[in-house]
């Protein structure tokens, strides 16, 4: 029976980051992986909608010179696009196996199951370690209605060789109105159902009613407080969804994005005693289940810090320090502030306090206009917006954003805020010119000195 050191059940970045650090430091490890070498991130999601999404902002971008330098606009085609997605993202596993193999890791393909604190069993044969590290990440949940099988998921629609002409989101959370945003920008028609009273009900209002609004003018039909009750197929490609309250839309495509639940089932975990449910498992402040040397990373945590690509790193890294660190000097997890983005046009981005923390707080919120100020230099972005929050230290300990660089401001903001850097650090500090982020931190600085 092959044993290790520690092994990682999955091979996303809520493994293979901890792996490598293990690996480095002389241990022996191994992923065990039933899918596609790095999760779901590389493969089905963050990577591969960023790769399909930038262009799309591009042209939005450019979009905005009509008339002021350009003469006509430009134009995506999908199908090109997703053919060099597939072959840039689909290269991936097999750059990741060669990694993997170049840094010595084990791949043990196929599903793990635990048959006691010490072993696991993957294809009819087991294998022991000291730590096992479970980061199996999420999956989508499916509605379990009349019709389901017609569903589609986030996996599909970043593989459509071609986007229908009318396609339906059920979930107006960050997937669904960030394929929404792609789809009408492309020129399809929208509808976006959803049981809650608005989209995005994490995120500002303000900046989501924006973001709404825009999507309504270039033809998005939003349906809220529905309950969606059987999806009907007519034909191929003919779909009618209908809801409790008596709507019925026809449609070429229905995508469900409705959440997600952790993917805890079939590793046996309760015959150890571990407890978990669809939120994910339950962990110390070690990141450690019940049964002390079983770890879990990433997605597949029972967790209330937001499930991002770069929390499911830092948990890796985490771990694998909890591990190589002798007992003394073991520290609990202390998560910094997380910043977060989501991929609509314009994003919508914060990090830290929110504005509505803020005011049960009292603390003190300013909103600068920054795209009236910083057009020349902001692709003529005139509606960017910022909201930052100030403690009763002046510091800044909060931000909120609409803007297609919210994902530059949102990593300068969070160091100031990780690292409570104030006006008199910044003003210490010489940044490039003319940049949006130089436009930033001048408009940032007098608010921190602001009585």
């Amino acid at each position: 029976m092959e044993k290790y050191d520690v092994i990682f059940i999955g091979s996303g970045h809520s493994c293979w980051h901890g792996a490598l650090i293990l690996k480095f430091q002389g241990k022996k490890v191994a992923l065990v992986e039933k899918d596609l070498l790095g999760g779901t991130c590389t493969n089905y999601g963050c990577d591969a909608k960023i790769l399909l999404d930038s262009p799309i902002e591009l042209k939005e971008s450019l979009d905005r010179y009509q008339n002021i330098g350009l003469a006509k606009q430009a134009e995506i085609n999908w199908n090109q696009l997703m053919q060099y997605k597939k072959q840039y993202i689909g290269s991936m596993p097999d750059a990741l196996n060669g990694l993997f193999t170049q840094f010595g890791f084990d791949v043990i393909r196929g599903s793990a199951k635990f048959v006691d604190a010490h072993t696991i069993d993957v294809a009819g044969k087991q294998y022991k370690a000291d730590y096992f590290v479970i980061g199996t990440g999420q999956t989508y949940i499916p509605l379990d209605i009349p019709g389901k099988e017609y569903f589609k998921d986030s996996r599909d629609f970043l593989s459509l060789d071609n986007i229908p002409d009318h396609v339906t989101f059920v979930g107006a959370g960050i997937i669904g109105m960030e394929f929404a945003s792609i789809c009408l920008s492309l020129g399809k028609k929208v509808d976006i159902v959803d049981l809650a009273p608005r989209a995005l009900n994490q995120y500002p209002e303000r900046y989501v009613n924006y973001v709404s609004e825009k999507m309504k003018k270039e033809g998005a039909n939003f349906l809220f407080n529905r309950h969606v009750s059987s999806l009907e197929k007519v034909k191929e490609g003919e779909y009618i969804l209908k809801t409790s309250e008596g709507d019925e839309i026809k449609s070429n495509y229905v995508l469900v994005a409705v959440g997600r639940k952790a993917n805890a089932e079939g590793l046996n975990l309760e015959a150890l005693g571990i407890e978990y449910s669809a939120r994910g498992i339950k962990v110390d402040s070690h990141l450690r289940t019940s049964v002390k040397n079983i770890y879990a990373s990433g997605d597949v945590i029972d967790k209330s810090i937001p499930k991002l690509t770069p929390t499911a790193e830092f948990e890796s890294n985490y771990i694998a320090l909890d591990i190589l660190l002798p007992a003394p000097l073991k520290r609990k997890i202390n998560y910094p502030v997380v910043p977060n983005l989501v991929f609509t046009l314009p994003r919508i981005g914060q990090v830290g306090v929110s504005i509505e923390e803020a005011k049960k707080l009292g603390y003190r919120v300013e909103e600068v206009e920054i795209g009236k100020t910083m057009a020349w230099a902001n692709a003529n972005e005139v509606d960017e917006h910022i909201t930052f929050i100030f403690n009763n230290k002046k510091e800044l300990v909060g931000a909120s954003m609409l803007s297609n660089r919210a994902g530059e401001y949102l990593d300068l903001l969070t160091i100031i805020i990780n690292q409570k850097l104030k006006a008199r650090d910044l003003s210490k500090m010489i940044f490039s010119f003319p940049t949006t982020t130089y436009g930033l931190i001048s408009s940032l600085i007098p608010l921190m000195l602001k009585k």
